[in-house]
């Protein structure tokens, strides 16, 4: 039993799910900004998001497992927030149980988009079908997502704009531009911090078939184009007024600060794991900075 407590809560994962709370604490600020919230569908917004994202981490370890993704990742690679949860590895849970935990809370997140699309907002089956959809696949086949180069857009269109979109669309049964551009922002911060993940798997993805952007260009081209994602989540903050979003927003640019820590230590270090953990820190750090500026910002 203690086991089975110990491999659930690897798969719920606290440190990888806060990507989806940023989500939501963005998308619930503005729509608190724009009317009252209504604290019962958040919360069952909450408990569906967290589901199906238990599920996918679920499903994930099965796949990684199988292609020895898992198991090739050397002991001075192994790294707090990339090398899979290891529940299959560690003996944590078994096969069957990985897969019962999957399949319990992909079930339970549908049906709590089903419950908010039949009783409060009927297109939010849309948003609900996009984010079961690139969290199975993601991992599973047919399209092994995170296997074929699409995992990093696959985390950013999730985490970003169907997640912060869907929030908001429960809430206030429309879905604005604002959020839209808001979102985007953080979706581009969130793949940032998938992007550096992938780098203390390198030798272990690249083994296992897993061509992810960071096996596709080599560590020290994908160190480049990680700070290329952060400038560019940086400049798209910036001009956001220029649309419409409310100024407040760029309070947000403060995750400049951590992301740029993360930028100099990569760019120096990309080959050596013991050195990039503080980057990953930091990087998880920006996307939280950022979705609570923001999020503060446009409320005031």
């Amino acid at each position: 039993m203690n086991s089975f407590r110990a491999g659930f809560w690897r798969l719920a994962d606290p440190k990888i799910s806060l990507a989806s709370f940023a989500g939501m604490f963005l998308g619930a600020c503005a729509a608190a900004r724009d009317g009252d919230l209504s604290w019962g569908w958040l919360l069952l917004t909450v408990l569906g998001i967290f589901s199906i994202e238990i599920a996918k981490n679920a499903s994930g370890e099965i796949v990684d497992f199988d292609s020895g993704a898992d198991q090739a990742v050397l002991p001075e690679d192994r790294s707090p927030f990339s090398g899979g949860k290891r529940v299959l590895v560690d003996r944590l849970l078994t096969r069957g149980q990985t897969i019962a935990i999957s399949t319990s809370a992909y079930t339970a997140g549908i049906v709590i988009g089903l419950v908010i699309a039949v009783y409060r907002e009927p297109h939010v089956i849309w948003f609900g079908v996009a984010g079961v959809a690139l969290a199975f696949f993601y991992h599973m086949p047919p399209f092994k997502l995170s296997y074929r180069g699409f995992g990093e857009l696959a985390v950013g269109v999730a985490y970003g704009p169907v997640i912060t979109g869907g929030t908001y669309l429960v809430q206030r049964q429309t879905v604005t531009l604002e959020v839209v551009l808001l979102s985007v922002v953080l979706g581009l911060l969130i793949a940032a911090f998938l992007w550096i993940n992938e780098f203390p798997d390198y030798q272990a993805d690249l083994r296992a078939g897993r061509e992810n952007w960071v096996v596709k260009l080599g560590r020290p081209k994908a160190a480049r184009w990680f700070v290329g994602i952060n400038v560019s989540a940086t400049i798209l903050l910036l001009v956001l007024p220029l649309f419409g979003v409310v100024p407040g927003a760029r309070l947000g640019a403060l995750f400049v600060v951590p992301a740029a820590a993360a930028c100099a230590i990569l760019l120096r270090h990309a080959e050596t794991t013991q050195r990039i953990i503080p980057a990953q820190a930091m990087t998880l750090l920006a996307f939280l900075v950022y979705a609570l500026g923001a999020g503060i910002g446009i409320l005031w």
